[in-house]
């Protein structure tokens, strides 16, 4: 719903017709898109005895999970490039940051992640399964996927920790320098105004990298000697659930553009209502 509602609003506002608010509306779309895949599925699973999964919705659950995650991965790589531009160079910003580059830097960041997803759902799908075909899980993702499997696995966890690192450490690495010049940026300023709006621009996006980083990570990239099923369902609610919600509030809170935005369309929808 509140990814909904930013999305609206940045479409309808013009206003919020800027390369920053331009990329939090994909981000807020593929938020949608992807609670989409597993929330529906889980939430049948809860109320129904029959928590049945076919192959082929597996496989596609799977992959759309996958792609919209690593979609995710390297957007929010793109979001860290535009706040560089915005306080490293802001006289540049809208000629750098202008809308063809915004929609290269979006497509090119859904290419990889359909290109991971696919070669990932088709590796894990091209593995022989036999005995239990139960998920112990919420939903159809690599590691309880892979524990179905009646070889040794071994040789494709190593492709998948290499294929991780590259997706969540390659992005993330871009990130974290993205704000190391960006902090060296903001103390080079001289007034304590123009250091706390620079900071207060990169805060929510550090919020959002954190959280699902982070969470990402810690399923991925955690030894196998440490899985545990438990925590790392928590986990999965976590990235694919409770952070796609959270981003709409942590973006929204104290972000006077989007306050005002909400407060115009409150006021429209309301003066439609008594003046029809």
């Amino acid at each position: 719903m509140g990814n909904m509602l930013i999305f609206i609003m940045i479409l309808v506002d013009p206003s919020l017709h800027t390369p920053m608010y331009f990329f939090l509306k994909v981000l807020s779309f593929l938020d949608i898109c992807y609670s989409s895949v597993t929330l529906p599925k889980m939430l049948v699973n809860f109320l129904s005895e029959d928590k049945k999964i076919s192959y082929t919705g597996c496989a596609a659950q799977m992959f759309f999970l996958l792609f919209l995650g690593a979609s995710e991965c390297f957007l929010l790589a793109a979001m860290a490039y535009d706040r560089y531009v915005a306080i490293c160079k802001p006289l540049m910003y809208m000629t750098i940051m202008n809308e063809k580059v915004c929609l290269s830097l979006t497509v090119l960041s859904w290419f990889f992640g359909n290109l991971v997803s696919l070669l990932q759902t088709v590796w894990v799908f091209a593995l022989p399964f036999c005995g239990s075909n139960q998920i112990n899980y919420f939903f159809c993702d690599i590691p309880p996927l892979i524990k179905l499997s009646c070889i040794d696995t071994s040789s494709y966890e190593m492709q998948l920790f290499t294929a991780t690192i590259l997706v969540i450490l390659t992005p993330f690495s871009f990130i974290v320098v993205s704000y190391l010049l960006i902090i060296y940026n903001i103390l080079k300023m001289t007034t304590v105004e123009g250091r706390q709006k620079a900071f207060s621009t990169c805060s929510s996006h550090l919020l959002v990298v954190t959280l699902y980083y982070g969470s990402g990570s810690l399923i991925y990239l955690k030894p196998k000697s440490i899985h545990s099923q438990d925590s790392n369902k928590v986990l999965a609610l976590m990235y694919t659930v409770i952070t796609p919600m959270l981003n709409p509030i942590i973006y929204s809170l104290r972000n006077k553009e989007i306050s005002g935005a909400m407060k115009r369309m409150v006021n429209k929808a309301m003066k439609r209502k008594i003046f029809p």
